[in-house]
């Protein structure tokens, strides 16, 4: 079976809203098995919607669509169903009743616009809201030659559509899929310290297109995450799939790989020093207390980040002066791993400057310089990640 999920309203095609409906619907999706290929947003035009509701239910099983159920003139979506599909609109007394009941239980009288919302494209089912004036609307479209296409229609405001997807339009797709519902699994390994082409190259093979498990390349903020899907009967089968692609990643990359799931660098550090049971403290200046509020995050008990010092006026310029201020940070603090970063040079000069890394510990300190460039939305928190993944490297020397 396959999606597609529109999201419908000026305030998404202005910019003005992010639109966060589509991304939990396709990971609701997923978990059931169905696949999104489509994601459509539209704005409030009715010939638009018409256009999109019809071209949904030709390429796709299942339409799961949000916003335009409202009350106003500019909610278009009962209409536009109504106008793609040749269905004339008839109002629903039972959906009435309740839509009064509403606004009788919050004591309020009901407008007479309100009615409106108890209009549905004949031959559809009410989708119940049990906390808004807007019921959803299910539908089933009848295409040549195939099997019909299901459309869903929910309110925009999250807490409703969620409420309504768990209470019932999650359990009708199940009943749908029947025997045939398949899981789909996905498992994403992270990754830092090389650029995202000399990664996809060191991976044999494991992008190519039609490949099973497959895998696909994300790169945020110069972290690169490795997102492995398989597709089977069960959890089981999955399983199956993933795990040789993981151990082939695994043992292609080494320890450029340094977690999975939702883990950042910092979640590493933290997990490396609680496996010793060993304490860290930073100092920074050009970073602004980035690398402090990311430990911080990762160790809200405090148990091994210890804090930060953010600076802005200290001297550390060089590889010698910023290694003097951790040893002396260390012996003072009494922890057992100091990570220093030195202030940052101008950005993209020519030649590029860098910066220097210090890691003091009961052994010899040791300084890393590194290049500070590229783009500057990416600088600052590349650099933090560059002594992140330095310390990481060196907690996993020790282990």
């Amino acid at each position: 079976m396959q999606a597609e999920v529109i999201s419908i309203g000026d305030e998404l095609t202005t910019g003005q809203r992010l639109d966060t409906n589509s991304q939990w619907l396709s990971q609701r999706l997923g978990e059931l098995g169905v696949r999104v290929a489509f994601h459509t947003t539209v704005g409030d035009d009715l010939a638009a919607n018409v256009r999109v509701f019809r071209e949904a239910s030709d390429r796709a099983d299942l339409v799961i669509a949000t916003g335009g159920l409202g009350p106003t003139a500019d909610d278009l979506t009962r209409e536009a169903l109504a106008e793609a599909f040749g269905r004339e609109l008839e109002q629903v007394d039972e959906a009435l009743a309740q839509i009064r009941a509403l606004f009788a239980r919050r004591k309020r009288p009901m407008p007479e616009r309100n009615v409106v919302q108890a209009r549905f494209p004949r031959g559809s089912r009410v989708v119940p809201n049990p906390n808004g004036t807007a019921p959803g609307i299910d539908l089933d479209v009848m295409r040549p030659d195939r099997t019909p296409a299901r459309i869903f229609a929910l309110p925009g405001v999250p807490a409703e559509m969620r409420e309504m997807w768990k209470q019932s339009v999650a359990p009708a797709i199940v009943t749908m899929l029947g025997d045939n519902r398949r899981v789909i699994r996905v498992r994403t390994l992270n990754c830092f310290g090389v650029g995202e082409s000399d990664l996809e190259a060191m991976l044999p093979d494991l992008i190519r297109r039609g490949r099973q498990p497959t895998v696909g390349i994300m790169v945020s903020k110069a972290t690169i995450s490795l997102r492995i899907v398989a597709e089977g009967r069960d959890e089981a089968e999955c399983d199956a799939q993933i795990e040789p692609t993981v151990a082939t990643i695994r043992e292609c990359l080494g320890d450029l790989v340094f977690g999975e799931g939702e883990d950042e660098l910092q979640h590493a550090v933290i997990h490396m020093l609680t496996k010793r049971q060993q304490s860290l403290l930073v100092l920074e200046s050009s970073s602004g207390g980035l690398l402090t509020n990311w430990l911080s995050e990762a160790d809200p008990s405090g148990q091994r980040f210890r804090g930060g010092f953010v600076q802005r006026n200290v001297v550390a310029r060089t590889a010698e002066q910023t290694e003097r201020l951790a040893v002396d940070a260390r012996q003072r603090e009494c922890v057992d791993f100091v990570l220093a970063i030195s202030n940052f040079p101008a950005p993209n000069t020519d030649p590029p400057g860098s910066f220097h890394v210090t890691i003091a510990s009961n052994r010899t300190p040791s300084t890393t310089t590194v290049p500070f460039l590229g783009h500057p939305d990416l600088l600052l928190p590349r650099a933090v990640k560059q002594a992140l993944n330095a310390l990481r490297l060196s907690l996993d020397s020790r282990l």
